[in-house]
């Protein structure tokens, strides 16, 4: 099993795609999802907090009252197309596996902080090579904020922590959310 990381969430022009970058190698493997569970990976990688629980939100309370435990999750199978995942629980000493979508799979692993991992032979079957644009990606939101011009202001004023903000969202390879970051600098300092 390859372990791997949410390397970024996007919309095609098939739908939400979910990109797994793997902690091995420079493989990515991209995986098609529907919109509420996209949304879902989106809030917690955004660390969006609701006022109510989602699904995915539900399940992990209920772990949690169960004293249960998350340990991993795995893309196990490919088949046809389509990619099929699993939860892999602890309950009362018991090692449990439960079936899963992988993007259900993939919403629950971000909020229980369980490791994500791919198995060679589904990596071997659907990866993809991305270094080469994703390091291009890097550059260009590392140059874009570097171009953004910060007018004069007290230490710690709203326009450096958005600056802060967007060098931490850089650093993380959230480029969308650094680019939503960027645009905001921008208004602000035309503003001023």
């Amino acid at each position: 099993m390859i372990p791997v990381t949410v390397a970024s969430l996007s919309i095609s022009n098939v739908g939400f795609v979910v990109l797994l970058k793997s902690q091995k190698d420079a493989r990515t493997l991209p995986i098609y999802i529907g919109p509420p569970e996209a949304q879902a990976i989106l809030f917690r990688l955004n660390k969006v907090q609701l006022p109510r629980p989602i699904t995915h939100d539900l399940f992990k309370n209920v772990l949690d009252i169960l004293e249960a435990r998350l340990e991993s999750v795995a893309i196990h199978d490919l088949k046809e197309g389509t990619f099929y995942g699993r939860l892999v629980l602890t309950f009362e000493g018991q090692k449990l596996e439960v079936d899963s979508r992988p993007s259900d799979a993939i919403a629950l692993a971000l909020r229980c902080h369980a490791p994500i991992f791919v198995e060679e032979s589904v990596m071997d079957a659907g990866a993809l090579v991305l270094d080469s644009d994703e390091e291009k990606a890097k550059k260009e939101a590392k140059e874009a904020a570097d171009s953004v011009a910060v007018p004069a202001e007290p230490e710690g004023g709203a326009l450096s922590k958005l600056k802060d903000q967007l060098q931490k969202a850089i650093e993380a390879e959230r480029y969308e959310e650094a680019a939503r970051i960027r645009d905001e600098i921008k208004r602000s300092a035309n503003a001023n």
